[in-house]
């Protein structure tokens, strides 16, 4: 189980982004974490990889726990070697490597007579990986860039993966495509954390999700839950009660409606 406990997140000595955030990420799931621009969702993850020091922030309260030890305080190569890899937001491939060398790059904290067998597994999943191995990173489509980061994270072997919006910029048929992926890694074993704008995408695989609003925890539930949730509905998946489209001029009016609020 990867914890995160009451967790509080101040940049700069001044900022505080979270509050009080507790999830539980199962290692058998995937926990969908959504709320808008703004809410902490990166700031969290940061928090669990160790790299809120690059960002000018630090945990004041709160820790994160996998599998029953406190690794709060560790370097994010301490945390990759536990078992945590992290899927950035904007893919950030090294587009001056090939696609190989962005791999073997993902396999740091791996032992040398690992990596082949790695990149075996990799290539099976990513065929198209495969077959671009010795190109460019940066030659390669979105979507096909966001593959590698998702295989280049892999090649730690993690027990964990966190997704910083990893449908963000492409298009609905490769947006489908990184779904399927995602719900492949889970069955082979690994638990993944889902931070999705794409509400709709996220409820589809997950099977609990938490909403995040003004560094807080709003709503806690299995993701059926949340997809029949009225509020959720019509705030995260743009659809009324009865199902149709919400007019965008009736979006200063989402806040007074949502129940978390009032």
């Amino acid at each position: 189980m990867l914890s995160v406990q009451n967790l509080e997140i101040v940049y700069e000595d001044v900022i505080l982004v979270s509050k009080g955030v507790s999830l539980e990420v199962p290692r058998e799931g995937i926990v969908a974490l959504l709320g808008g621009n703004g809410a902490g969702k990166t700031s969290t993850l940061r928090a669990i990889t160790g790299l809120l020091d690059i960002h000018r922030g630090r945990i004041t309260a709160g820790k994160v726990v996998l599998d029953g030890t406190d690794i709060t305080e560790r370097s994010p190569s301490e945390v990759v070697a536990s078992g945590i890899s992290q899927v950035m937001e904007g893919r950030r491939v090294f587009v001056d490597f090939t696609v190989e060398e962005n791999l073997r790059v993902g396999a740091h904290t791996q032992p040398r007579t690992t990596i082949a067998e790695n990149l075996d597994r990799v290539y099976t999943m990513f065929p198209i990986l495969a077959e671009r191995r010795k190109s460019g990173a940066g030659y390669l489509s979105g979507g096909e860039q966001q593959m590698l980061a998702i295989g280049r994270a892999l090649m730690a072997q993690p027990t964990y993966l966190l997704l910083d919006e990893p449908s963000l910029g492409l298009a609905p048929r490769i947006v489908e495509q990184i779904r399927d992926l995602i719900v492949q890694i889970n069955k082979a074993g690994t638990g993944v954390l889902l931070v999705e704008q794409n509400a709709a995408m996220a409820l589809s695989i997950a099977s609990h999700g938490y909403v995040m609003e003004n560094g807080r925890v709003v709503m806690d539930a299995p993701a059926e839950t949340l997809r029949n949730d009225s509020d959720i509905r019509e705030f995260y998946l743009g659809l009324s009660k009865e199902g149709a489209g919400v007019s965008y001029r009736d979006i200063k009016h989402y806040k007074r409606r949502k129940r978390w609020l009032s």
